[in-house]
This record gives C-alpha cells, structure tokens and sequence, in this order.
C-alpha cells in the first residue's frame, strides 16, 4: 500500500508515519511524486492490512491506498502518476529526451573500444556500451576480456566523457563492475536471478534490467521490484525480444511492451532493437519504431567492422549507418513531441 500525505502536512508528520510502519516491522520508502508526498510500505501484506486504519487516522496523511499488483515500488501509484528520471553521471534517462547508448557488444581491444567510442559520440550517444564478461550460448565462444575491457571502457569514457553501461552475471563480476562502470546491466539470462538483483539493489548504482527472453511483463517488473526493495530507486527497463514461434529474426521485439510499461510503472524505458532482430539491416527501421512508441531511449550495439566482430556481427551496426539512424531518430522524435 501507499500512504499519501497531504498538501499541508509537516516534516515530524511525515516521521511519525515512518516511524509507525517500521514499529509493525515494515519499510516505508518516501518517494516524491508530481503533486504529492508519498510513502510505500514494503512488507508482508497481512500486516499492512491491519496498520492501514491506524495511519490513515494520522495527522498529515490524506488517505491510505491499497495497490492491487504484484509489484509496488515500481508501479506508477507509487510514484504519485509521474515518471521517474535516472541519472547515469550526468545524463538522465526519461523526462522526454531520447537517449542513446551505444557500444560494441564485446570490447575485444583498445583500438576497437575507443574508435567506437569517438563514432558514436560524434553520431550523438549519450553513454557508451561494452561488454567485458559475455554471457554465450557455446563454452568455447569468445567470453570477453573482464577487468581489461572494464580498463578499456574508461579509457574511452576519458576520451569522450561518455558514461559506461556494462554488464555483471554474478556477484564477484558486479563488485568488480561497480568500480569502473557507471551503469550495471543485468542481462536477460540473469532477469530471474534474485540473488544478483537483490546485489545489484544494495549497490546503489544505476541499473538496466532487460527483459527476459521468455518473461512476461509481471514477472519482468517483479525482478525490478528485488532491485528496488532492497532501496534502489535507480532503474531502468530494457525490451530486447521475446522467444516466439517465429525465428526470421533472432528474436521477436515486443514494442506492445513500451505502451503497456508506461501505463503499469513510472520506470524510464529503452528498447534494444539489435538484440530483438538480429539482424542489422531491421535495427533502424525498428529503433524508429521504438521511439515513436514512446520509449525513453535505445541500446544499439555498433562495431568498425561487424563481419570480423567476436559476438553478435550479424546485429551490429557500423559507424556509418549508426549515424545515419541518428540522424532519422530525430526527425521521428521531432513528429511525436520528443527530443533525441
């Protein structure tokens, strides 16, 4: 439930409801909608059933609202109807700008990694992507270069001033990661991994939680409540494609799921149209797409040279075409009142 304070309540008003919840052995976290003041109660629902008259009765509170999902923290009545902005250094993602974050899939050297950086910050990227521990289907694929290409990326982020979004799969690689990276990627094999989400959330860094190859929305936005109860308001939700009977394309990219996140949660929202299609020639006509649906932003994976990449070439843009997709991103941002 939600405890809604209103307009004219004070400071030791808003403390005394705080201190109530955690009297009961709940958590109250305040967030600061667009009109009001209000606290979520995290916890067995038992009891919050049984506390809701008593703190609707304090001085301060306007009501007490039950909310009827799964999920709490992430859910838009908790954060009083508005969107929430995640700041990655100093750039926000959500608040009406398109924002880009672009990268090679695997950072396999320091050429590599820094003459994609400099192209993709000339195209207009806004944070820059690379991977040093790869997730592969086959043991004997390349695996990344780990602590290297962590160095690597900031080295590039010196160069350009792009911040790093970076992927951990366990809790040894995101303590290594929260070191170097600006934003921790959880990727979709480890959306249901409760221990690392719940690692991730006592972090504190940024997050993007992408979406499950088989998840539906539920259970996508219950893997960022983990996140967000253990105090991590910082998260951002990433569609990547969903397994579907159909296979021209690597996966199915479910841009059903931008409308929909923006109605159930106040979470910014990206799409990663490389991923979802597998192929490049489908990823800017499918980033086009994403923006006019209303997400917050796009995660693109370009490479110098695709045909010679050691993950993913076949989705990868080259520098070239990733700036051309730059350029057509803003005239479809400019036609549904959004920035890029």
């Amino acid at each position: 439930m939600i405890v809604v304070m209103g307009p004219g309540h004070t400071r030791p008003q808003l403390d005394a409801v705080i201190a109530k919840i955690e009297e009961a052995g709940l958590r109250g976290q305040i967030s600061e909608g667009v009109e009001r003041i209000v606290v979520g109660v995290v916890g067995d629902s038992h009891t919050k059933e049984l506390l809701r008259e008593r703190i609707e009765a304090m001085p301060g509170v306007e009501n007490v609202v039950r909310i009827l999902q799964p999920y709490k923290l992430v859910s838009r009545e908790f954060h009083g109807g508005g969107d929430s902005t995640v700041w990655v250094r100093d750039v926000a993602i959500g608040g009406g700008r398109v924002v880009v974050i672009a990268g090679p899939c695997s950072v396999e050297s320091r050429e590599q990694a820094l003459q994609t950086a400099h192209a993709v910050k000339a195209a207009g990227a806004q944070l820059l992507r690379g991977g040093a521990f790869k997730p592969r289907t086959s043991p004997y694929s390349f695996q990344g270069l780990e602590e290297e290409a962590l160095r690597i990326l900031v080295e590039a982020r010196e160069a350009t001033g792009l911040p790093i979004v970076t992927e951990a799969m366990d809790a040894r690689q995101l303590e290594m990661v929260v070191k170097y990276a600006d934003m921790v990627q959880i990727g979709a094999r480890n959306m249901q991994n409760y221990t690392l989400l719940r690692d991730a959330g006592r972090a504190g860094h940024p997050v993007m939680l992408k979406r499950g190859p088989s998840a539906t929305i539920e259970e996508w936005l219950l893997a960022a409540e983990y996140i967000m109860a253990e105090g991590n308001p910082n998260v951002v939700l990433c569609e990547r494609g969903i397994r579907t009977f159909e296979n021209y394309t690597r996966f199915t990219l479910d841009l059903n799921a931008v409308p929909v996140l923006k109605r159930l949660t106040h979470l910014p929202v990206l799409v990663d149209p490389c991923h979802g299609t597998g192929k490049w020639e489908l990823v800017t006509p499918m980033a086009r797409a994403s923006v006019a649906a209303g997400a917050d932003g796009l995660l693109v994976e370009v490479h110098p040279e695709p045909d010679r990449a050691l993950s993913d070439g076949p989705q990868q843009l080259t520098p070239e075409n990733f700036a051309v997709m730059m350029q057509e991103l803003d005239a479809v941002a400019l036609a549904v009142g959004r920035r890029a």
